[in-house]
């Protein structure tokens, strides 16, 4: 794989390109055009001034160093929590207290109604706690038998 630009982090933490022209750009952006239905794929590094920098259609095609920075520049920028399980909720009426285990670790959030929880797909789902924190389930076959029952009777 040999990109034609590299990316690093200044003493900063700011996102460092270097292009092949061998012209640094400070402060970029990394931004992925499909985040849910597409992580991987049409990805956008941008310049401060929103300038689009490299277009990267497949993260695969990407150096493990240059992939390693896109992760590390994504995580600091995307917060959306996976749900992976659901443990429990307080009341099949809501506003109900959710107990999930998600990618970021354990939490609870309350669920203000049904209204709260989108469908994206067949598959996959949005959550919206209370204080509008979205959390996604991407693949509503995969989750366990119990999660998938406690859903049901939102849905």
């Amino acid at each position: 794989m040999s990109d034609a630009f590299s990316l690093s982090f200044n003493p900063l933490g700011e996102l460092v390109v270097r292009l092949a022209d061998d012209s640094l750009h400070t402060k970029a952006l990394v931004v992925r055009a499909f985040p849910i239905a597409e992580p991987d794929h049409s990805i956008s590094i941008l310049g401060a001034e929103g300038k689009e920098l490299v277009w990267i259609h497949d993260l695969s095609t990407v150096s493990p160093a240059n992939k390693q920075a896109i992760d590390r520049a994504l995580q600091m920028r995307e917060f959306m929590p996976e749900i992976l399980r659901l443990d429990s909720v307080n009341s099949f009426s809501t506003p109900s207290t959710w107990r999930v285990q998600t990618s970021r670790g354990p939490t609870a959030f309350v669920l203000k109604g049904e209204e709260d929880i989108k469908r994206l797909s067949t598959n996959t789902l949005i959550v919206a706690d209370a204080h509008g924190v979205q959390f996604l389930i991407r693949d509503l076959p995969a989750l366990d038998r119990h999660t998938r029952k406690l859903l049901d009777r939102f849905m």
